[in-house]
Protein backbone atom coordinates (compact mmCIF):
# COMPACT_ATOMS: atom_id res chain seq x y z
CA UNK A 1 0.00 0.00 0.00
CA UNK A 2 1.52 3.45 -1.49
CA UNK A 3 0.38 6.71 0.01
CA UNK A 4 0.98 9.75 -2.09
CA UNK A 5 -0.03 13.62 -1.09
CA UNK A 6 -1.43 15.38 -3.21
CA UNK A 7 -1.20 18.84 -4.34
CA UNK A 8 -3.86 19.92 -2.42
CA UNK A 9 -2.13 19.14 1.34
CA UNK A 10 -4.16 17.10 3.53
CA UNK A 11 -5.12 14.64 0.86
CA UNK A 12 -3.48 11.38 -0.10
CA UNK A 13 -4.15 9.21 -3.18
CA UNK A 14 -3.54 5.49 -1.73
CA UNK A 15 -2.46 2.47 -4.43
CA UNK A 16 -2.86 -0.42 -2.82
CA UNK A 17 -1.09 -3.86 -3.85
CA UNK A 18 -3.48 -6.41 -5.92
CA UNK A 19 -2.71 -9.99 -5.47
CA UNK A 20 -4.61 -11.73 -8.56
CA UNK A 21 -4.91 -15.22 -10.52
CA UNK A 22 -7.37 -17.18 -11.88
CA UNK A 23 -9.54 -16.94 -9.28
CA UNK A 24 -9.93 -13.09 -8.83
CA UNK A 25 -8.07 -10.70 -7.06
CA UNK A 26 -7.28 -9.77 -3.27
CA UNK A 27 -6.34 -6.13 -1.66
CA UNK A 28 -5.65 -4.48 1.36
CA UNK A 29 -8.41 -1.35 1.18
CA UNK A 30 -7.41 0.25 4.66
CA UNK A 31 -3.96 -0.89 7.12
CA UNK A 32 -4.38 1.37 9.90
CA UNK A 33 -0.18 1.76 10.29
CA UNK A 34 0.69 2.24 6.98
CA UNK A 35 -2.27 5.32 7.60
CA UNK A 36 -0.58 6.68 10.75
CA UNK A 37 2.41 6.66 8.62
CA UNK A 38 0.97 8.54 6.28
CA UNK A 39 -1.07 11.20 7.85
CA UNK A 40 0.38 11.19 11.18
CA UNK A 41 -2.91 9.96 12.90
CA UNK A 42 -5.50 6.94 13.20
CA UNK A 43 -8.21 7.36 11.41
CA UNK A 44 -11.27 7.60 14.30
CA UNK A 45 -14.32 5.74 11.85
CA UNK A 46 -17.91 6.54 13.56
CA UNK A 47 -19.37 6.11 9.98
CA UNK A 48 -19.64 4.28 6.85
CA UNK A 49 -21.51 5.74 3.68
CA UNK A 50 -22.15 4.15 0.44
CA UNK A 51 -24.02 5.82 -2.80
CA UNK A 52 -24.70 4.15 -6.11
CA UNK A 53 -24.56 6.95 -9.19
CA UNK A 54 -25.66 7.10 -12.82
CA UNK A 55 -23.34 7.91 -15.65
CA UNK A 56 -22.68 11.90 -15.50
CA UNK A 57 -23.94 12.17 -11.93
CA UNK A 58 -21.89 14.59 -9.55
CA UNK A 59 -21.51 14.92 -6.08
CA UNK A 60 -20.48 17.69 -4.01
CA UNK A 61 -18.66 19.98 -2.84
CA UNK A 62 -19.68 18.90 0.59
CA UNK A 63 -17.96 19.74 3.67
CA UNK A 64 -19.01 19.73 7.35
CA UNK A 65 -18.10 22.58 9.67
CA UNK A 66 -15.30 22.42 11.99
CA UNK A 67 -14.61 21.61 14.71
CA UNK A 68 -14.80 18.59 14.12
CA UNK A 69 -15.51 18.31 10.21
CA UNK A 70 -15.79 15.07 8.76
CA UNK A 71 -12.76 12.89 7.05
CA UNK A 72 -13.45 10.84 4.11
CA UNK A 73 -11.35 7.63 3.28
CA UNK A 74 -12.93 6.73 -0.08
CA UNK A 75 -12.94 4.10 -2.66
CA UNK A 76 -14.78 2.80 -5.68
CA UNK A 77 -15.36 -1.16 -5.66
CA UNK A 78 -17.66 -1.11 -8.59
CA UNK A 79 -17.49 0.97 -11.56
CA UNK A 80 -15.09 4.13 -11.58
CA UNK A 81 -15.76 7.91 -10.42
CA UNK A 82 -13.59 11.07 -10.90
CA UNK A 83 -12.74 11.73 -7.24
CA UNK A 84 -12.08 15.64 -6.26
CA UNK A 85 -10.97 17.40 -3.29
CA UNK A 86 -10.74 21.23 -3.16
CA UNK A 87 -8.79 23.19 -0.62
CA UNK A 88 -11.52 25.69 0.95
CA UNK A 89 -9.35 26.49 3.93
CA UNK A 90 -9.24 30.83 3.85
CA UNK A 91 -5.81 31.46 4.14
CA UNK A 92 -4.16 28.21 2.79
CA UNK A 93 -1.27 28.74 0.62
CA UNK A 94 -3.48 26.51 -1.98
CA UNK A 95 -6.85 28.22 -0.89
CA UNK A 96 -9.26 27.29 -4.25
CA UNK A 97 -7.37 24.76 -5.72
CA UNK A 98 -8.39 21.18 -6.43
CA UNK A 99 -6.61 17.61 -7.52
CA UNK A 100 -7.93 14.08 -8.27
CA UNK A 101 -7.49 10.70 -8.31
CA UNK A 102 -9.47 8.08 -10.27
CA UNK A 103 -11.25 5.76 -8.48
CA UNK A 104 -12.63 2.37 -10.31
CA UNK A 105 -12.47 -1.53 -10.07
CA UNK A 106 -8.97 -2.30 -12.22
CA UNK A 107 -6.11 0.07 -9.70
CA UNK A 108 -8.74 0.00 -6.80
CA UNK A 109 -6.91 2.69 -5.48
CA UNK A 110 -8.40 5.03 -2.37
CA UNK A 111 -7.90 8.60 -1.51
CA UNK A 112 -8.12 10.26 2.15
CA UNK A 113 -9.39 13.60 2.70
CA UNK A 114 -8.62 15.15 5.72
CA UNK A 115 -10.89 17.79 7.95
CA UNK A 116 -11.72 20.58 6.40
CA UNK A 117 -11.36 19.93 2.70
CA UNK A 118 -14.20 19.94 0.19
CA UNK A 119 -15.16 16.52 -1.78
CA UNK A 120 -17.10 15.84 -4.38
CA UNK A 121 -16.76 13.04 -7.08
CA UNK A 122 -18.44 12.10 -10.91
CA UNK A 123 -19.41 8.88 -11.91
CA UNK A 124 -17.82 7.80 -15.18
CA UNK A 125 -20.24 4.90 -15.89
CA UNK A 126 -23.42 3.64 -14.66
CA UNK A 127 -24.17 2.11 -10.87
CA UNK A 128 -20.91 3.07 -9.85
CA UNK A 129 -20.59 2.19 -5.97
CA UNK A 130 -18.65 4.22 -3.51
CA UNK A 131 -17.80 3.98 0.00
CA UNK A 132 -16.35 6.04 2.14
CA UNK A 133 -15.41 5.72 5.66
CA UNK A 134 -15.85 8.92 7.62
CA UNK A 135 -14.69 10.56 11.03
CA UNK A 136 -17.39 11.23 12.19
CA UNK A 137 -21.43 11.01 11.35
CA UNK A 138 -23.87 12.90 9.83
CA UNK A 139 -24.69 15.96 11.22
CA UNK A 140 -27.28 18.04 8.88
CA UNK A 141 -26.86 20.92 10.88
CA UNK A 142 -23.14 20.88 10.13
CA UNK A 143 -22.92 20.09 6.52
CA UNK A 144 -22.82 22.64 3.83
CA UNK A 145 -21.96 22.98 -0.08
CA UNK A 146 -20.36 24.62 -2.91
CA UNK A 147 -21.65 24.22 -6.73
CA UNK A 148 -19.01 21.91 -8.29
CA UNK A 149 -19.26 23.77 -11.54
CA UNK A 150 -18.25 26.82 -9.34
CA UNK A 151 -15.92 29.09 -12.46
CA UNK A 152 -14.07 30.08 -9.11
CA UNK A 153 -13.16 26.69 -8.28
CA UNK A 154 -12.69 25.38 -12.09
CA UNK A 155 -12.78 21.97 -11.91
CA UNK A 156 -12.54 20.12 -14.95
CA UNK A 157 -14.75 17.45 -15.19
CA UNK A 158 -14.89 14.58 -17.79
CA UNK A 159 -16.80 14.95 -20.68
CA UNK A 160 -16.32 11.29 -21.47
CA UNK A 161 -17.30 7.92 -19.78
CA UNK A 162 -15.04 5.14 -18.89
CA UNK A 163 -16.67 3.48 -22.30
CA UNK A 164 -15.70 6.58 -24.12
CA UNK A 165 -19.16 7.93 -24.72
CA UNK A 166 -20.26 11.58 -23.94
CA UNK A 167 -21.08 12.49 -20.44
CA UNK A 168 -23.73 14.49 -19.29
CA UNK A 169 -23.23 16.07 -15.88
CA UNK A 170 -25.97 15.81 -13.44
CA UNK A 171 -26.32 17.23 -10.14
CA UNK A 172 -28.75 17.24 -7.18
CA UNK A 173 -31.09 20.41 -6.43
CA UNK A 174 -29.19 20.61 -3.64
CA UNK A 175 -26.19 21.01 -5.26
CA UNK A 176 -27.12 22.98 -8.18
CA UNK A 177 -28.15 26.03 -6.12
CA UNK A 178 -24.87 25.87 -3.74
CA UNK A 179 -22.90 28.95 -3.69
CA UNK A 180 -19.70 29.68 -5.30
CA UNK A 181 -16.72 29.35 -3.40
CA UNK A 182 -16.56 33.36 -2.85
CA UNK A 183 -20.01 33.28 -1.85
CA UNK A 184 -19.19 30.49 0.17
CA UNK A 185 -16.28 32.52 2.16
CA UNK A 186 -18.38 35.87 2.23
CA UNK A 187 -20.76 33.68 3.94
CA UNK A 188 -18.44 32.55 6.59
CA UNK A 189 -19.26 29.44 6.77
CA UNK A 190 -15.60 27.80 4.92
CA UNK A 191 -13.02 27.07 7.71
CA UNK A 192 -9.45 28.80 8.44
CA UNK A 193 -6.20 27.21 7.53
CA UNK A 194 -5.00 27.84 10.96
CA UNK A 195 -8.11 26.59 12.76
CA UNK A 196 -7.58 23.46 10.58
CA UNK A 197 -4.22 23.22 11.32
CA UNK A 198 -4.80 23.48 15.04
CA UNK A 199 -7.09 20.45 14.89
CA UNK A 200 -5.07 18.49 12.99
CA UNK A 201 -2.29 19.52 15.57
CA UNK A 202 -4.62 17.80 17.99
CA UNK A 203 -5.27 14.56 16.42
CA UNK A 204 -1.77 13.52 16.19
CA UNK A 205 -0.88 14.59 19.67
Amino acid sequence: MQFRELSVPGAWEITPRLHGDDRGVFLEVFKEQAFVDAVGHPLALKQANSSVSAAGVVRGIHFAQLPPSQAKYVTCPRGAVLDVVVDIRVGSPTFGQWDSVLLDDVDRRSIYISEGLGHAFCSLEEDSTVVYLCSEPYAPGREHGINPLSEEVGIAWPTTGRDGRPLELRLSDKDAAAPGLREAQDSGVLPRYDEVQDFLASLRA
